[in-house]
């Protein structure tokens, strides 16, 4: 997620030091002609790396990488990072080609044409993998490269909004109240899109015992100024996937014109070959639109995401816009414009590299692995929230069993994983059952099985140590983290939109 950072004040950017006094110390300056063949020994790495105001010289160009690779290193290692579901590892070969396209500027159609039949290559095959209608020529599913699901998403709102406008318009009704209806579980990006395009949200709330929309209640909650029903295949919080088909058919049985877009940001990799037998897709009438992150389960390095409309009538014509100021006619649909195209072409070289067969072995051993995962939690006392033997995404979502009496919580557990360099994420339920907690492990591609025993043996060692302390030790030692340690520190949120009261976890607490 993007910060809005808050600019330096005068005062702040020109502070001498971090230790006060210390900037009284007299130090002699390296001499500008210096010469050396070491970064340390140059004058660069005796002065403090430029932060507020751009320098007014330049820098030798291994000076520039050395540094800021230095300082780099305090940031995590990604493939310890278990609360992401985005993809840290690509072959080799993917990464050269990636690397090759940084130049190109993917919307440039008329200078990159073959990098435009790539992305048409990567849309079909989306496509049919959704079972998008082909089986004639008057089906004409379509569909685009996106920066990731979040713009996906929008993409998708806007056209379900501006149907639906037109739809009323043409009946001669109200056009200004529009709302739609999600589980209060969905990614913020669907709040953003709600308030952005000033849509009315409407939840079916979570409970301590379901944490997926239910059906009936999200049919109850549409009405004639409904755009649309948001349906998750793979929740954030527990990895579930919400029964697509169940909303649909209720729609159908009530004869309701209202249609399902399907969030598959993050099974939509994994279901086709996992869980083929399950609907959820183009299959059913009333799907249609799907999102899908090619960064998270599509095994590419961020940002990249695809959304396929099952037919034009669903994706109306005034949000489409023609140009020709880069040499050629085009029809360009997205809410940026330039965009790089190497996640596209890494997208590409992993579906032709793998084919399902290669896709399917590595989502079977995600599976495995998670499943593996879960059987040691247990063992160790937690209770599994997730679905397990693939009938969720490949990741566990557990908490600490409240029978046994704890003096500590899941936040104290994460805290002291996070001291050993794992990056497992606490956190509360949805809103309406803000009040359990939980953790969870996302299995991504490079979790190996001997990673995975790393983690269960740093996992029973932090609970024993977390046993041996009383709990005003397990407070403090809390309190000092959240207060002192970078990761903890909102340094990268303006102030000003702090504690905010409109989302749903400034609302709720979560």
């Amino acid at each position: 997620m993007v910060h809005l950072t808050s600019i330096a004040s005068d005062a702040t950017a020109k502070r001498g030091s971090i230790v006060e006094g210390v900037e009284n110390i007299k130090m002699d300056e390296p001499a500008e002609d210096e010469v050396t063949a070491s970064v340390y020994g140059s004058r660069f790495a005796a002065q403090e790396l430029p932060q507020h105001e751009m320098p007014d010289h330049e820098m030798p160009k291994d000076v520039a990488y050395r540094l800021i690779r230095d300082d780099l290193t305090l940031d995590g290692n990604p493939m310890l990072n278990l609360a992401s579901f985005v993809t840290t590892y690509m072959e080799e070969e993917v990464e050269k080609l990636m690397a090759e396209a940084l130049p190109k500027n993917f919307i440039d159609y008329e200078e990159y044409p073959q990098t435009a039949e790539i992305q048409n290559r990567c849309v079909s095959m989306i496509a049919r993998m959704f079972n998008a209608p082909t089986h004639s020529d008057d089906a004409d599913a379509m569909g685009t490269s996106t920066v990731g699901s979040s713009e996906a998403i929008m993409l998708a709102v806007l056209a379900m909004k501006r149907r639906w406008q037109n739809k009323r318009k043409a009946e001669g009704k109200d056009f200004s109240k529009p709302n739609m209806v999600m589980n209060s579980a969905v990614q913020v990006c669907w709040e953003k899109a709600a308030r952005y395009f000033e849509v009315e949200e409407r939840y079916a709330y979570c409970t301590p015992e379901r944490y997926v929309i239910d059906p009936d209640e999200a049919v109850s909650l549409v009405d004639e100024n409904t755009i649309g029903i948001c349906a998750i295949i793979g929740t954030t919080y527990t990895g579930e996937y919400e029964d697509v088909k169940a909303i649909n058919d209720r729609l159908v049985e009530k004869d309701i014109d209202c249609p399902i877009h399907v969030d598959a940001a993050s099974g939509g990799f994994v279901v086709p070959f996992v869980l083929p037998e399950l609907t959820w897709d183009f299959r059913l009438e009333k799907v249609v639109s799907i999102n899908v992150s090619g960064h998270k389960y599509g095994l590419v390095y961020p940002g990249v995401g695809w959304v396929v409309w099952r037919s034009p009538e669903y994706l109306p014509k005034e949000l489409v816009f023609n140009i020709n100021y880069l040499g050629a006619d085009q029809a360009s649909f997205t809410l940026n414009f330039s965009k790089g195209a190497s996640q596209v072409i890494g997208q590409y070289y992993q579906m032709i590299r793998l084919g399902k067969r290669g896709y399917r072995s590595i989502m079977m051993n995600l599976t495995r692995t998670a499943d593996y995962l879960a059987a040691n939690l247990k063992q160790l006392g937690f209770i599994i929230l997730s679905k397990g033997r693939g009938q969720g995404l490949p990741l566990v979502a557990f908490r600490l069993d409240p029978k046994l009496g704890h003096h500590y919580d899941e936040f104290a557990v994460a805290h002291q994983l996070r001291e050993r360099g794992w990056v497992v994420p606490a956190y509360t339920m949805a809103p309406h059952s803000e009040n359990l907690k939980l953790m969870r492990v996302v299995v991504r591609e490079d979790f190996s099985r001997s990673r995975c025993d790393a983690l269960v043996k740093d996992i029973k060692l932090a609970i024993e140590t977390l046993n041996g302390m009383d709990k005003k030790s397990i407070d403090d030692h809390q309190a000092h983290l959240t207060k002192n340690t970078a990761s903890h520190k909102s340094r990268n949120s303006h102030p000003h939109y702090k504690k905010e009261k409109h989302s749903l976890q400034g609302k709720h607490g979560k």
